[in-house]
């Protein structure tokens, strides 16, 4: 059977706001799954917001696992991430996960891979998954070249420009800020 897998995350830090959003479409192989997946999920009241890209059951355990490090270290996205990284690295189950995430509040955004790394991107912009690379593209040359845009604005663009181009991402988004 074929991992059902899912596509592009960005999250953008902008003119003092965040946002991150994700495309809609899961792929089976080489076949679209489905249109509407929510691959954004706010946590903590809002107050953090994820998103995930790869296999989806897999993430489905990472963000409940994401969530019971937050209530562990009192809402610390930080801490929080660098312990499900170890959690994830080390653990025999959790090491066989092909997903990764993207996490933000309105102070930072980190991405977490199963390899451990905790990378907080030093441009404020975060991409993961197949369409990663055109929307990271976009969104730099828009927070250079557009700065009038919001951090909402950027994600929207950066998203479509992936979409475009990227036969794994679709151009049904769901887009979210941390209050």
């Amino acid at each position: 059977m074929e991992k059902i897998r899912s596509t592009t995350v960005l999250a953008v830090v902008h003119n003092g706001e965040v946002a991150i959003g994700a495309d809609g479409q899961a792929t089976m192989g080489n076949t679209v799954a489905k249109n509407h997946v929510r691959k954004i999920r706010k946590m903590l009241d809002g107050k953090i917001v994820t998103g995930f890209a790869g296999s989806t059951a897999d993430a489905f355990t990472l963000l409940e696992r994401f969530e019971e490090k937050l209530n562990a270290y009192g809402g610390n996205m930080k801490r929080a991430s660098i312990e499900l990284a170890k959690d994830w690295r080390t653990d025999r189950y959790l090491r066989k996960l092909e997903a990764m995430m993207i996490v933000a509040n309105k102070e930072e955004t980190l991405i977490i891979s199963g390899t451990g790394d905790v990378l907080e991107p030093e441009n404020g912009i975060a991409a993961i998954g197949s369409g990663s690379n055109y929307a990271l593209s976009a969104a730099l040359a828009m927070r250079k070249h557009a700065a009038h845009l919001s951090a909402e604005e950027i994600v929207r663009e950066g998203l479509t420009i992936a979409a475009d181009i990227c036969i794994y991402t679709n151009h049904n988004f769901i887009i979210e800020k941390p209050v």
